[in-house]
């Protein structure tokens, strides 16, 4: 049987859950501080306190061209 409290929504990260899945996707860490430190500065969570991967990433890009 397959174990579901492995799997992860992209959806509904916790913070802890993006740091480990950045973290192994870019093979660098990716600090816990690093995305709580983003989500003060006013990346967008979902209601709950969750992070929707897709609007994060979204949100890091525009503040990367933020200057531009």
């Amino acid at each position: 049987m397959e174990d579901k409290n492995n799997s992860v929504n992209p959806n509904r990260l916790t913070v802890e859950q993006l740091a480990k899945l950045l973290t192994n996707s870019y093979r660098q860490q990716v600090p816990a501080e690093h995305i709580a430190a983003d989500l003060a500065a006013g990346a967008p969570t979902n209601g709950d306190g969750t992070i929707n991967l897709a609007h994060y990433a979204a949100w890091l890009l525009q503040e990367k061209h933020h200057g531009d």
